[in-house]
């Protein structure tokens, strides 16, 4: 089986694009990237694996944080949250996973799984179940074609541990876990149930990691070459820019174990006189310039800067930024029917028709099978 085995340069090209990916949301990627480098120094490797190279009866388990990222940003993990979580689902199912993986590529969930992986001394598969970030739990591509919610674990820094044996859906997982996140104070980490290598191929966005690797490589070389870094992640990602302006308003609020919010840009440029208005959910969700709506979920939504191409946050956005708005096609295992129930506009509240933004381009793996 080929192996790609992580340096810290190739951690900051996947740590940048996973930002971008995350669409303000995911959690913190410089603090994740920090504690994965920290496991480098201490002789311990990141190694990633093709989904195509795992059997059909594979297990692989997904990790990650759970929480609000305002939170998240002031508190800190002790670590090993997500290994001790992957274990205790180990010890659930009586079975040994082979690997594991995130159910979100955007924001620090695209770097948690690497730690845990360094910690148990497991490949990270190169997939993830979004294409992106997603505030709750059920949002995922395995959910939505039939993964069981159960069993799951919650860990906390302070050793708690909570395995969920049994779970009636998706939703009603989300709502549990949410529950008890809020309780070990609004951040904790995260196993979801073994998923297998055939539901992995059928069912998984493909070769992420590697998407976020060259999405991040791209922004760093515009910006050493003094191209336009704004226009490099357009290219890449086959996107489109929706607006460029100064943030004049953010309005933010943590509740229910959510960073939820609006704000407002004024628009300079080509989008002067014009303004564009954005509400989100630790992610964002929806796009509007002057009351017309631009874009929504399950398509991306990312806030960077308009000069640097660095990716803004919800929880950074501030007064006076000046940025870009770009909306990044969704992959196509989100626009099905089935999905756009749990991931289109009116999952989220908004009575509208979901729009798609362009076509979907499969990513280019880094390691074949």
């Amino acid at each position: 089986m080929n192996e790609w085995t992580l340096t810290e340069l190739d951690l900051e090209y996947i740590s940048l694009g996973a930002a971008i990916l995350g669409t303000g949301g995911g959690g913190d990627v410089y603090s994740g990237k920090l504690r994965a480098w920290q496991q480098m120094r201490a002789g311990r490797r990141i190694r990633i694996i093709s989904p195509d190279a795992l059997q059909d009866d594979d297990l692989v388990i997904s990790v990650g944080g759970i929480g609000a990222p305002t939170v998240g940003f002031e508190k800190f993990e002790r670590g090993d949250e997500c290994y001790r979580a992957m274990r205790a689902i180990e010890k659930a199912v009586g079975k040994n996973a082979v690997a594991l993986m995130t159910d979100e590529i955007g924001g620090g969930n695209a770097i948690e799984p690497m730690i845990a992986a360094a910690l148990a001394d497991l490949p990270v598969v190169d997939v993830d179940g979004m294409g992106r970030a997603f505030p709750e739990l059920q949002m995922n591509t395995f959910f939505i074609y039939g993964m069981l919610p159960s069993p799951c674990a919650l860990c906390d820094e302070k050793g708690n541990t909570i395995v969920y044996t049994e779970a009636v859906s998706p939703l009603w997982m989300e709502r549990l876990a949410r529950a008890s996140t809020i309780a070990m104070g609004c951040t904790a980490g995260m196993a979801l149930p073994p998923i297998t290598g055939k539901q992995i191929k059928a069912w998984g966005v493909k070769y992420t990691i590697s998407q976020s690797w060259r999405l991040g490589e791209a922004v760093i070389r515009a910006r050493a070459e003094k191209r336009d870094s704004v226009a490099a992640i357009l290219k890449h990602e086959h996107g489109k820019l929706l607006f460029r302006g100064k943030v004049v308003d953010v309005k933010r609020w943590t509740t229910g174990g959510f960073a939820r919010g609006k704000l407002e840009i004024d628009g300079f440029s080509d989008f002067q006189r014009r303004s564009l208005q954005i509400e989100f959910q630790n992610e964002n969700l929806i796009a509007s310039v002057d009351g017309i709506v631009v874009a929504t979920a399950p398509d991306l939504i990312c806030i960077v800067d308009s000069e640097t191409g660095r990716p803004i946050s919800t929880e950074e956005t501030r007064y006076g930024l000046r940025i870009a708005v770009l909306g990044l096609p969704a992959t196509p295992l989100f626009r099905t029917t089935e999905a756009l129930a749990v991931v289109g506009p009116r999952a989220f509240g908004y009575d509208l028709d979901y729009q798609p933004l362009g076509d979907y381009v499969m990513p280019e793996p880094k390691v074949k099978p």
